[in-house]
This record gives structure tokens, C-alpha cells and sequence, in this order.
């Protein structure tokens, strides 16, 4: 395909990487975290570049796509601003990363563009600015909040997704999996190697899970499958359980259930305190690796070349991504549009 793409906000490259999956080539992933160059350039063909969006020229960004080709400007602007949980706190810098997402838009005005975000980013008034600014701008705008268990992604976690063309109408492809086809987390783990807490496997240092204080360890083997805190004897109990307002946070100190997709992966998965990111079925978090997997990222994908790593730089990472699935989702939805309205390219 003569069809090129940008990817802002790139992390360790799942976008990228679902894209390329879909025959799109990508030339070159922006973002500020450096940590991510080894993971990017490692598993994608595209040149990873350490640098702000801020900071990035609509002439810079126009010279990476090769002459007459056609143009995707794809990203995920940092999601945390818009999220339920942070809502309530005072806006800070990163409001604004969309705003210069819709500049660069605006000033190179790629054929195709693609913007994904936690859902609630519609409610605000950046995200509708956006908008106004690519139809002003001459693009057909389509958004929708997705499901990715619809797309056969084993994980319950829902994403706002913005498509944008020059070219006319356009939508994301059809669901590929109904709820009795959804990706299990059995199917997608169950045949990774038994992990103790606090202890990585030998044929893949990524299999490796968090430690357990003695009290986590109790409460985690006293947990059932899809259940919380609620299964625990009374002395095992945290003190903000015990207080009427802690008693609505069902999600948290949980275990996953074999037979459904996962939780949403955050970024702090490896925490078996901090959501519902207990095995199902041995007494810790889940892994690296296993979050990985539920990220849609292959099984041999390499996020560091290093033997020892923080596990909380490799978490932070995997939670931070756009699942390798949903940027094939993208990347075909892209393919399908141009094929129906016949351009060439």
C-alpha cells in the first residue's frame, strides 16, 4: 500500500504495531517518554523520536511522509486528564495535547486521521473543539465509544474512538466477535507457566508478577474468582472497608474469572490492591507478560533488552497502550473505506 502513517503519543507502539498488522506502514512514532525507544524500535519498523507534540512543526511532520503518498495522522493523546477519576482535579498541562493534536492536523491535513481516548473525553469541550476543527477543515468525522471484547479483545475495556477522512463517510468494521464468541482470559493465559509472587519465569523474564505482603497473601487466597473483598473473614478487612463510604469499592482487591474477558488493564495492574488484578487461580497479580497479552500485544513482543527492569516503568507501559488489536481494527476500517469509495493508492 502507498498509504503511510505518524503515530503521536506513540508509548511502546500498540497503534503502530496494529496498524502495520493491517498493512499500513508506519514511518515514525512522537512521545516524551524515552523509555519507550527500545520497545517501539524493537518490535516496529518505524523510527521512534523523543519529543513533545509542543514542540513538533507542521513543516517537520509534513517531511516524514514520502511525496504523493497517502497520509494517516493517528494518536492517543495522554488519557489520564479525562478520566473519571481525575475529572475533579485541576486541569493541568495535558488539556491542551489535543489542541495541538487538531494544529498539526490542521496544518499538514492528512488524507485519513484516527484519534482514540477513554470515553468520557466526549463530555468535554476539548474534544468537541476538536471536531469543529477537522469538519472546518473539510473532514468527514465519525466517533464511537467501542467495546473491545466486539473485536475480539480479551479485556472489558471500553475506548473512544475518532475516525477522519477527506475522502467521505467512513465508520469502524462491523463487530467480528458476539458475546457468546468473546475472547476469554483462560483462552488468552491459561497455558502460560505457573508464577509464584514476587518471582519471574526463567524462559521469559516479562512472566514476572509483584510480591504479596502476608496480608495480601491471606486475603488473595481466601478470594474467589469475580469476587472482592467481601469474600474475606472480618480480620482481614482494610480500614476503609469497615467505614460506610468504603463499602461502594467492590472492584478492588479482586480476582479475575477464567471463563469472561479481563478487567481493563491499567497501569497498575502488577498491584493486586489496586483493582480487580488477581490470577484467577494462583495467589498473585497478574504478570507483565499476562497483562500484555490482554493488551493484544504477540507473545514475543519485547519491552525491554535489559534483565533486570522496574516493574513499574514495564506496567506503566503496557496500561498506558492502545491494544495492538484495536489498531488493526483501525487500520482495516481505514482499508475499507478507501476500497469502497474506490481511491487509489
Amino acid at each position: 500500500m502507498n498509504i503511510f502513517a505518524v503515530d503521536l503519543f506513540c508509548g511502546v507502539g500498540g497503534l503502530t504495531h496494529g496498524l502495520e498488522q493491517s498493512g499500513i506502514d508506519v514511518i515514525a512514532g512522537y512521545d516524551i517518554d524515552e523509555k519507550c525507544r527500545i520497545p517501539y524500535e524493537r518490535n516496529n519498523s518505524a523510527k521512534f523520536i523523543n519529543r513533545s507534540i509542543t514542540d513538533l512543526t507542521s513543516k517537520e511532520l509534513a517531511s516524514k511522509y514520502p511525496n504523493k503518498s497517502l497520509k494517516i495522522l493517528a494518536g492517543c493523546a495522554p488519557c489520564q486528564p479525562f478520566s473519571k477519576y481525575t475529572q475533579a482535579q485541576p486541569k493541568d498541562s495535558r488539556w491542551s495535547l489535543l489542541e495541538e493534536f487538531g494544529r498539526l492536523a490542521k496544518e499538514v491535513n492528512p488524507e485519513l486521521i484516527t484519534m482514540e481516548n477513554v470515553p468520557d473525553l466526549y463530555r468535554h469541550t476539548v474534544f468537541t473543539d476538536f471536531v469543529k476543527t477537522l469538519e472546518k477543515n473539510g473532514y468527514y468525522v465519525s466517533h464511537s465509544i467501542v467495546y473491545c471484547p466486539d473485536y475480539g479483545i480479551p479485556q472489558s475495556r471500553k475506548r473512544l474512538v475518532l475516525l477522519a477522512s477527506k475522502f467521505g463517510k467512513l465508520a469502524l468494521i462491523e463487530p467480528t466477535h458476539q458475546p457468546n464468541e468473546y475472547v476469554t482470559l483462560k483462552h488468552t493465559i491459561g497455558n502460560l507457566p505457573q508464577l509464584r509472587a514476587g518471582k519471574s519465569h526463567k524462559s521469559d523474564p516479562l512472566h514476572r508478577s509483584a510480591g504479596l505482603s502476608d496480608i495480601n497473601m491471606r486475603r488473595i487466597k481466601v478470594s474467589k474468582q469475580g469476587g472482592s473483598w467481601k469474600d474475606w473473614p472480618n480480620e482481614l478487612l482494610t480500614a476503609c472497608h469497615k467505614k460506610e463510604s468504603g463499602k461502594k469499592y467492590t472492584a478492588i482487591y479482586g480476582r479475575m474469572q477464567w471463563d469472561k474477558p479481563s478487567p481493563t488493564i491499567t497501569t497498575q495492574f502488577y498491584n493486586y490492591g489496586s483493582g480487580r488484578h488477581g490470577h484467577p487461580t494462583q495467589s498473585r497479580a497478574i504478570s507483565l507478560r499476562e497483562a500484555a497479552l490482554l493488551q493484544s500485544f504477540p507473545a514475543d513482543y519485547q519491552f525491554t533488552d535489559e534483565s533486570s527492569f522496574s516493574i513499574t516503568d514495564i506496567s506503566r507501559m503496557i496500561g498506558n497502550a492502545v491494544p495492538v488489536r484495536l489498531g488493526e481494527v483501525i487500520g482495516r476500517s481505514f482499508s475499507k473505506h478507501l476500497t469502497e469509495l474506490q481511491i487509489n493508492y
